[in-house]
C-alpha cells in the first residue's frame, strides 16, 4: 500500500510541473498595428547579445518578438504573474507597486504587503537593457510554478524600468541559466527546486508550437516521450553559464555560408530570432532573398518562401535543419527573416531554432539535447 501510495505521488508530482506556455502577439506586432513600429526602432535599436555580456550586472536585450510566456505566482496568498522563461539569464524579476514607470503601470505589479511570507532585503538589483535599465531590490518569497511551491525564492521587484518594457506582455522574466551569471549570485528558481527536491530529474525542457496559441509547454524534472520521435542527440556545453556549445558550421545546400571552422552559439529561449555575427547574417540573408533596411529587418517577398532553402546547423557532429517555414515570420505588413545580425561573434539559437526540436537542458550532465518533433 506504501508503494502505490508513492508512486501516484511521482505521478501527481510529474504532472504538476508542466507549464503551459502562451503564444501571443509579440511587441512588433502589436506596434505595427498600431503605425509605431519605425519609431519604436529607432528610438530602441535592438542589440540582441547584450544579455551575454558579463557586466557584473544582468543584462538584457530589447527583444520585440517575443512570443511565449506562462503564468506563476509570487506570496501568500499567490500573486499571479506573466513571465518568459529564459534559459539565457538567471535571475527572476517582476515589477512591483513601488515602481510607477509606464511599463509598470502597463503591467502587474507585485505588492509585498500582500504576502504574509516576504521578506524584504536592502539588496540594489540592476539589469542592463540596450536601451535603459530595470532598477529594484531583492526579496525573498514563495513561488509557485505548476502546483508546486519553491520555498524562499529570491527575487528582484522593480522599481523602474525601462520605457521599450511597456511594449512586451509578459510582466517579468524567470530566468533559467547557470547561477555564476546571476546578479547578486542570487539563487535560480531552478537550482531550487533541484536543491528542495521538488524535481524527479534535473532536467527542464521546452516545447514551441508554431502555428497555435495553444500546445506550447515547459516541463520542469521531466523528458517527455511524446513529444519527439528518433533519438535525443546530446551536446556537452561549452561553457557551464548559459546553454553554449560548440556549433561546427552553418550550411545552405552543402555550402558553408557563416560559422566555418566552428564558433560558439547559446542555445535562449529568451531570444525570439536566430542571431549571428553580422557577416554570417547577410550571407544568409543574400541566400534568401532577404533586403536589409536601416533597422535591421531583413525583408522578403512572402511569393518566395516556398522556394526558399532549408538551413542546416551543425552541432558536434550532429545536423539540424530548419525549413523556411520556420525561419519566415508573416504578419499584415508582409514577410521578413528570422536571421538578424549582431556585431558580436557569438551566436544564439533562438526559438526560431527552438521551434523546431524538442529542447532539453540537462543539469544534471551539463547538457542540452535535441530531438525531432513528434
Amino acid at each position: 500500500m506504501k508503494l502505490i501510495v508513492l508512486l501516484c505521488a511521482l505521478v501527481t508530482l510529474s504532472e504538476s510541473l508542466r507549464i503551459p506556455l502562451i503564444k501571443g502577439k509579440s511587441a512588433r506586432e502589436n506596434l505595427k498595428e498600431q503605425g509605431h513600429w519605425k519609431e519604436f526602432r529607432l528610438n530602441h535599436p535592438h542589440r540582441p547579445t547584450i544579455k551575454f555580456v558579463q557586466s557584473g550586472a544582468e543584462s538584457m536585450t530589447n527583444d520585440a518578438d517575443l512570443f511565449y510566456y506562462g503564468v506563476i505566482s509570487i506570496g501568500t496568498p499567490g500573486q499571479s504573474f506573466q513571465v518568459i522563461f529564459d534559459s539565457g539569464s538567471s535571475n527572476l524579476w517582476v515589477p512591483s507597486v513601488s515602481c510607477s514607470s509606464k511599463a509598470c503601470l502597463n503591467h502587474k505589479r507585485f505588492n509585498p504587503r500582500a504576502s504574509s511570507t516576504f521578506k524584504s532585503t536592502n539588496q540594489a538589483l540592476s539589469i542592463q537593457y540596450g536601451t535603459g535599465s530595470m532598477t529594484g531590490y531583492l526579496g525573498y518569497d514563495n513561488v509557485q510554478i505548476g502546483g508546486i511551491t519553491v520555498k524562499n525564492q529570491v527575487f528582484g521587484l522593480s522599481k523602474t524600468e525601462a520605457p521599450f518594457l511597456a511594449t512586451i506582455a509578459a510582466d517579468g522574466i524567470l530566468g533559467l541559466a547557470y547561477q555564476s551569471i546571476a546578479s547578486d549570485n542570487a539563487t535560480p528558481v531552478f537550482d531550487n527546486m533541484m536543491s528542495q527536491g521538488l524535481v524527479a530529474q534535473d532536467v527542464f525542457s521546452v516545447y514551441l508550437s508554431s502555428n497555435s496559441e495553444q500546445g506550447s509547454v515547459m516541463l520542469f524534472g521531466e523528458i517527455d516521450d511524446s513529444l519527439y520521435t528518433g533519438d535525443i542527440y546530446w551536446i556537452p556545453l561549452s561553457s557551464e553559464t548559459y546553454y553554449q556549445v560548440t556549433m561546427d558550421s552553418v550550411t545552405i545546400n552543402g555550402q558553408i555560408v557563416a560559422c566555418a571552422g566552428g564558433c560558439q552559439a547559446i542555445i535562449d529561449t529568451g531570444t525570439s530570432l536566430i542571431v549571428g555575427p553580422t557577416s554570417g547574417i547577410n550571407k544568409i540573408n543574400s541566400w534568401i532573398g532577404a533586403t536589409t533596411d536601416i533597422y535591421g529587418d531583413a525583408t522578403v517577398s512572402c511569393s518566395t518562401v516556398p522556394c526558399m532553402p532549408s538551413i542546416t546547423f551543425t552541432i558536434n557532429g550532429y545536423t539540424f535543419t530548419i525549413p523556411a517555414s520556420s525561419y519566415v515570420f508573416q504578419d499584415s505588413s508582409g514577410c521578413w527573416s528570422g536571421f538578424t545580425g549582431s556585431r558580436d561573434q557569438l551566436w544564439i539559437l533562438g526559438d526560431v531554432f527552438i521551434r523546431n526540436f524538442y529542447t532539453i537542458f540537462d543539469r544534471s550532465n551539463n547538457s542540452v539535447g535535441l530531438a525531432q518533433l513528434a
